[in-house]
Parts: C-alpha cells; sequence; structure tokens
C-alpha cells in the first residue's frame, strides 16, 4: 500500500515539485499517472523510493515511512519498488544477461541462482534469445522489456513505470502495456506516469492527475457495453486497438488519429460504408 497525506516538495531553487498531495494506492492496483510535462509526475515516483525527500507530509510505503528512513534501510525499500527508469538505464556495456544480474549479484545472491532467475525474468518479458546481445543491439520495445526484466529481479510488490512507452510506435506501446497488464495480474502494484491518452483511455483504469505541483483530479474510468441484460466490461488489447484504428507509424500519427477520434472526423472507412448503405 502506498499512502501520501499533505505531502510537498520544495526544490532547492524555490520551484515546487508537488503541493499538499493526499493520495492512497491499494495493493494490486494498476494506476496511470497522467499530466503536462512539469507537473510533477516524475517528482512523485522519486519520493517513492526516497531518491528525494518530502519538504513535508508523511509519505508509507508498505511499512516503511519514507521521510524516516535511515539511509542503511534503503536498499531494502528499493528491493520492493520495482523502476522503470524513463532513460531505461541499461548499462551497454555489459550484455542484457549481464544487465539484469548485476543487482542479484550485489546482493551476494549464489551465481547458481542468478542464473536461473535471470533466464526465469527475461523469459517472462520475452526476451530471452537476446541474452547474449548488448543494449545498442536491440529495438526500443526489447530495451523496454530488458528494463521492466531488470525492474522485477528482486519480485517486488510494487512497479513504478515512468513514460515506458514514451518513445515506442503505437503497436510496440500496447505490447509494452500489455506485459505490465500481466505483471499487475500476479499481484504487484503498477503506477505508470504516461503521456498516452490513447491507452489511458483505453484500459479503463484508475487515472490520477497533476497539474502543477497539484492533484487535480482521481478518477476510475469506466464503461461497459451492454449485451442482452448482462452489462460486461469490453477487453481491450493490442490487436482489437490496432484494428480499430489501422497502423500508427508514429506519435505524431497517433495523437493525429486520437484528434480525428474526438472530434468525429470521418475516415475513408466509413465513408464507404456510407456509400454502400445508399
Amino acid at each position: 500500500m502506498i499512502i501520501l497525506e499533505n505531502v510537498s516538495k520544495v526544490y532547492g531553487t524555490g520551484a515546487a515539485g508537488l503541493s499538499d498531495i493526499n493520495l492512497t494506492v491499494e495493493k494490486g492496483e494498476f494506476v496511470f499517472l497522467v499530466g503536462p510535462s512539469g507537473s510533477g509526475k516524475t517528482t512523485l515516483l522519486r519520493l517513492l523510493i526516497r531518491d528525494l525527500v518530502p519538504s513535508k507530509g508523511l509519505i508509507r510505503v508498505n511499512d516503511w515511512d519514507i521521510a524516516k528512513l535511515p539511509n542503511n534501510k534503503i536498499p531494502s525499500l528499493r528491493k520492493k519498488i520495482g523502476v522503470v527508469f524513463q532513460d531505461l538505464k541499461l548499462l551497454t556495456d555489459r550484455t542484457i544477461f549481464e544487465n539484469i544480474a548485476l543487482p542479484l549479484e550485489m546482493a551476494q545472491v549464489v551465481s547458481s541462482e542468478v542464473k536461473k532467475h535471470v533466464h526465469d525474468i527475461l523469459e517472462q518479458v520475452g526476451i530471452l534469445e537476446h541474452k547474449d546481445k548488448f543494449p545498442v543491439q536491440l529495438s526500443g520495445g526489447e530495451l523496454q522489456r530488458a528494463a521492466i526484466a531488470r525492474a522485477l529481479v528482486f519480485s517486488p510488490d510494487i512497479l513504478l513505470a515512468d513514460e515506458p512507452t514514451g518513445n515506442l510506435d503505437a503497436g510496440t506501446s500496447w505490447e509494452i502495456v500489455k506485459l505490465l497488464q500481466d505483471i499487475n495480474k500476479t499481484g504487484t502494484t503498477v503506477l505508470m506516469a504516461t503521456h498516452n491518452t490513447d491507452i489511458v483511455n483505453n484500459l479503463l483504469k484508475r487515472v490520477i492527475t497533476l497539474e502543477k505541483g497539484k492533484l487535480v483530479k482521481d478518477e476510475k474510468k469506466e464503461h461497459h457495453v451492454k449485451t442482452g441484460t448482462k452489462h460486461v466490461e469490453p477487453k481491450v488489447t493490442k490487436e482489437t486497438v490496432s484494428s480499430a484504428k489501422g497502423p500508427v507509424e508514429s506519435k505524431e500519427e497517433e495523437e493525429t488519429v486520437a484528434h480525428g477520434k474526438e472530434e468525429g472526423i470521418k475516415t475513408e472507412e466509413s465513408e464507404e460504408k456510407e456509400e454502400k448503405k445508399k
């Protein structure tokens, strides 16, 4: 569980990163953290792993009081909170296997267990065949999977993902989100900071919106499709989204499609259907 009570973070320059945030995230939730650049999303994630200390307020992660946590306990906290960093932080001079194994080796886990555990994690995220490659040899989506694998290495209770789809095309973005959903289904709490409104609107998860360091909205998106007498929540996958709007080759095109959908712009497909009706 994550609890923030009246949390503020003011930087040395006087700029407010966060202002009076009150928030509770229950174990096993999947939560989107949204807002424009500079709204405080990354600041919030850094506070949770004690990379920053709040200027005021209470932050509790499981049994840890973050502000009062002694330095020698920080490594224990970070074993329970996996982080997928926006810049990935993979070591370019080590193979993917070595990148994932490094935290375990630093924790003095025996070699045989390291090898088996890394094998299992790479298989879970779908890049086992790339274990002996270096980061420069992988695609953007494969690098994200490697970063997720490293974040899972200590089987954390909480997974924080900072813009994990930011530099990916639409199809690969959905693959990464599907992987995060699968991780969440095992009981891991997932907080994902994102600008991808298409994913947020389709997955119908809880959405926390920050603006200028303040929490301005906290909502659970809901949508139900009526079938007979029952209401069924639609299951959204990469395939269903791709078939609904066609392939999107860049972030700019993705935003164009989303804008067109919101404004009710007719597509070529809809115009053809109208012609057939006539």
